[in-house]
């Protein structure tokens, strides 16, 4: 058997234990659904975080066996384009239902996808929790299937990606290889690079040496920032608003199915492979698309600086500090966010 299709059979395995799992999951007194095809495929809405109305959702197959949830909203009137949205690592779509309402008052259709592994797309490993990929080459072929298969085909022009931390990292990768989709992109806190010491040659050396002696499905300890929500709001890295750091709480509160843990080593050598691509001083030379990156003054995930100088390089690049906020400005306090999407606004009027 060739190794392509061995791994397709792997993830197709994983995939039919992971419906199995999120069936045994599901709970039948959770809170309301927004209407899809069927529940799987639904959108949770709770009292501090409701589905916007209109979603349309559904399921995509990748070449290689993932199953991708998507969703997608056709705009209030004529359509400005399309924003499509893509969340950072362990998260879902229901995470951005309030930026969803936000964009959809502008003006714009929106449409958004769960990365396999994450969200109510296929998990890729026996513990569904395990936040696990092998190489980022196969985020990349979720962003071209979402994009082929629903975007392309269900949503208005222009196309405007906007993509938080490890999102923005995907988006940049298809831009470098000349795959990019988008007239405009937006990247919140991207990951182009940890802040300085986490990311760290001994600390990399002994991640991939952990992959090669086998433990690339294992997940590293400590190492699941989501799982302070548990422990409270003080001291948190994410976000200085308690209202929606309580609401995301909330959410995997009442649909476990969603929650993802620790990264598995594999995850964090190959993101360590794509920050060492991003460090090449001619990478972001060769991403044509124009490209506003927003950054955090308090960010302790991501290197804001780092942001800064990759943003600099790019041919049509431009940045943005949101200062005093922490990694996740569209889960922070309105003041932080009304900065934020006045950048936004600004950017995205240019087309």
């Amino acid at each position: 058997m060739k190794q392509g299709e061995e791994q397709a059979l792997n993830t197709q395995s994983a995939n039919l234990r992971w419906r199995v799992w999120l069936l045994r999951k599901a709970d039948m007194k959770q809170p309301f659904l927004c209407k899809g095809a069927f529940a799987l495929n639904s959108l949770l809405s709770i009292p501090g975080n409701p589905c916007p109305a209109g979603a349309i959702t559904g399921t995509i197959a990748t070449p290689d066996g993932a199953t991708l949830r998507f969703a997608h909203w056709p705009a209030c009137g004529e359509a400005k384009g399309t924003v499509c949205v893509f969340t950072g690592r362990s998260e879902a779509i229901e995470k951005y239902l309030e930026t969803t309402g936000d964009l959809l008052a502008r003006g714009f259709a929106v449409a958004a996808m769960d990365w396999r592994g994450q969200g109510h797309s296929s998990r890729q490993l026996d513990d569904p929790v395990k936040g696990h990929v092998g190489r980022y080459a196969e985020y990349e072929l979720d962003l071209e299937t979402f994009m082929r298969d629903v975007v392309l085909q269900h949503c208005p022009p222009p196309y405007f990606g906007l993509a938080h931390s490890m999102g923005g990292a995907v988006l940049l990768r298809a831009a470098h290889a000349g795959r990019g989709r988008f007239d405009r992109m937006v990247l919140v806190a991207p990951l182009v690079d940890l802040p300085q010491g986490r990311a760290a040659g001994v600390l990399r050396r002994l991640i991939k040496a952990a992959r090669r002696a086998g433990f690339g499905d294992a997940g590293v300890p400590g190492s699941n920032v989501d799982r302070s929500r548990a422990k409270g709001f003080p001291g948190n890295p994410l976000t200085t608003d308690p209202v929606r750091y309580a609401r995301n709480a909330a959410l995997i509160a009442a649909d476990p199915a969603l929650a993802v843990g620790s990264p598995t080593f594999a995850w964090l050598d190959a993101t360590f492979d794509a920050i060492r691509e991003f460090r090449e001083p001619d990478y972001a030379l060769r991403i044509a698309d124009p490209v506003l990156m927003v950054g955090a003054s308090r960010d302790t995930i991501v290197s804001t600086p780092a942001i800064a100088a990759f943003a600099a390089r790019l041919p049509q690049g431009s940045h943005r500090v949101i200062e005093g906020a922490r990694h996740e400005i569209l889960q922070e306090q309105d003041a932080y966010r009304a900065g934020f999407w006045a950048a936004f606004d600004a950017f995205a009027g240019r087309l």
